[in-house]
């Protein structure tokens, strides 16, 4: 199926991580013009997602050089592992992970939105992940649960304007996922699935799904809502 990006622009940002470099290979794949950024870029830009300044310098390089940004997908934050778990309810710990997640997404997409809604175009795609839909990792759910509420605010905000914002809600990551779904758990996904979701939700093929969080993997068994 012809997503219809061929020539649009994106910018992905964790680019270089496990989840973004197959964003931005699926995305390349599609046709369209892709620009990596990271805190440390091998195939792109520099951009720290906690620093105004330096997201504004990136999104300005891009529609410098390009012209035009059509897509912007925000797959940055550290990695869970990173997170200590024996201060999963430290308020220090929590506050400085929701930045990292959620105030990063927020940066970036309060950046790109005033000009997408101007050209009558753009598609924003966040990466969450389903332990926003369970407790039992304070620091985990409120940082995943916080990009969830920011972009579905920010889908509210831009509605009708031809700009639409998403999220994607992975189970656990990993280049072999398993068919089994355990109880209370997700289900296993690997970086390429989850990047064809998000290749979909930033096409124009999906102008008509906005303030949605979609998992990938089966979403948590026995959950029926979050």
């Amino acid at each position: 199926m012809d997503l219809g990006l061929d020539e649009h622009v994106a910018l992905v940002v964790g680019g270089t991580g496990l989840i973004g470099r197959a964003v931005v290979a699926r995305l390349r794949a599609e046709g369209a013009v892709v620009v990596a950024a990271s805190r440390h870029p091998e195939d792109g830009i520099a951009v720290d997602g906690q620093d105004a300044e330096s997201v504004r310098a990136a999104v300005e390089q891009v529609r410098r050089e390009h012209g035009r940004l059509d897509v912007l997908v925000v797959t940055a934050a550290p990695s869970a592992r990173t997170l200590d778990p024996a201060r999963n309810a430290d308020p220090e710990q929590v506050l400085s992970a929701v930045d990292a997640k959620a105030m990063t997404f927020l940066r970036l997409a309060n950046e790109v939105l005033p000009g997408m809604v101007e050209a009558g175009y753009g598609r924003v795609v966040g990466v969450s992940g389903q332990n926003a839909f369970l407790t039992g990792n304070i620091t985990g759910s409120v940082r995943n649960a916080a990009l969830i509420i920011t972009a579905k605010n920010l889908a509210d905000q831009v509605a009708g304007t031809g700009v639409t914002v998403n999220t994607v809600s992975p189970g656990t990551v990993t280049p072999t996922p398993a068919a089994e779904v355990e109880a209370g758990r997700g289900g296993e996904s690997s970086p390429e699935q989850i990047a064809d979701l998000v290749a979909f939700l930033a096409s124009p093929l999906a102008g008509a799904v906005s303030g949605e969080s979609i998992a990938v993997g089966h979403r948590v068994r026995g959950v029926v809502s979050s």
